[in-house]
């Protein structure tokens, strides 16, 4: 179990988030919606301090972490349990896809570097890339490098993986091979938290969709009850203007 409370951030003057609370269950898939701007992202970074927030608390399940004065051992701790899959794939030019998914492992993991390259092996055949484990980001598409960055995401074994707009830099007919890896990955379990404007595959994975909008949270429930028929007026709004 993961829980955040009353999550505050802001940058100079701006007040991108103004208290988010969101508490979610081991084994859960979150999909977050909103418009940009909404503080979406920001919450999604503030989860493993890649951005930290100003006011709030982080609980992992019997750690309780202030944000405020967290320490390195603290951030440390919460980076351990989790894992971050990019809008921009972030891969290594200089590394093959191997490699790149390797580097975690070896570095901070101080794993031994043949288990780490056969872990590495064996999650990115997981995610379809066996056969593409000599490719550096430069001879694949975005979608096969972004597949690579899931499977960074994975060998590290996180409690929880956090999405952000993980196919929004992808062109139209690679989306589906990254979306259908990640319904994969949600089948084995593991928990996923996923900012996305993918309202299908929100609709069809997620467990519970989130929708927010200036840097709160206006709505949540099951897929069914936030897409098929919400109740806030500014959800409806903002359904209503994406799938015109």
């Amino acid at each position: 179990m993961i829980e955040m409370r009353g999550i505050k951030k802001s940058f100079g003057d701006l007040n991108v988030l103004k208290g988010v609370d969101l508490k979610i269950e081991k084994g859960e898939v979150v999909a977050i919606l909103g418009p940009s701007g909404s503080g979406k992202t920001t919450f999604l970074r503030t989860i493993n301090f890649l951005d930290a927030a100003n006011e709030g608390h982080i609980e992992f399940d019997d750690m309780d972490v202030n944000c405020a004065d967290a320490s390195k051992k603290e951030i440390h701790e919460v980076r351990k349990r989790t894992a971050m899959v990019f809008q921009n794939y972030n891969l290594f030019k200089n590394m093959t896809a191997l490699q790149n998914v390797m580097e975690g492992l070896v570095l901070v993991q101080k794993m031994e570097k043949e288990k780490a390259r056969r872990l590495s092996a064996q999650a990115l055949q997981k995610v379809g890339l066996g056969e593409r484990l000599d490719y550096y980001p430069s001879q694949m598409s975005g979608g096969q490098q972004q597949r690579a960055a899931i499977a960074r995401a994975l060998v590290l074994n996180p409690e929880v993986i956090l999405f952000d707009e993980p196919t929004s830099a992808l062109d139209p007919e690679l989306v589906g091979e990254v979306l259908n890896v990640m319904k994969d990955v949600a089948e084995t379990g593991i928990t996923m938290i996923v900012v996305t404007h993918e309202i299908g595959f929100a609709h069809d994975v997620a467990s519970r969709v989130v929708f927010m909008d200036g840097g709160k949270v206006i709505e949540q429930g099951r897929p069914e009850e936030v897409i098929d028929h919400p109740k806030e007026e500014r959800t409806k709004q903002f359904l209503s203007n994406i799938r015109k």
